[in-house]
């Protein structure tokens, strides 16, 4: 099943947020370190993180190292 990534990045609040798949309902659990991963309301599954002061943890996007708790298979892409 195929599933597309979403991006965003808010520069005033300094926050960004990843989600793989569609919209739907879903609630946030902070991890800690001004990390918070978002899950599935009827499943449960992980579906997105979102991390706080994003641009203060690196000086240029070319730094950024992130371990997200999900996988991209970019074999599946076209």
């Amino acid at each position: 099943m195929e599933k597309n990534m979403n991006i965003y990045y808010d520069e005033e609040a300094d926050y960004l947020t990843i989600f793989v798949g569609g919209p739907r309902p879903n609630y946030g659990e902070d991890v800690g370190e001004d990390v918070t991963i978002f899950r599935d309301e009827q499943t449960n599954e992980i579906i997105g993180v979102g991390i706080m002061n994003f641009r203060a943890r690196t000086r240029n996007l070319d730094e950024i190292q992130l371990k997200l708790p999900f996988s991209i298979n970019f074999s599946s892409l076209k």
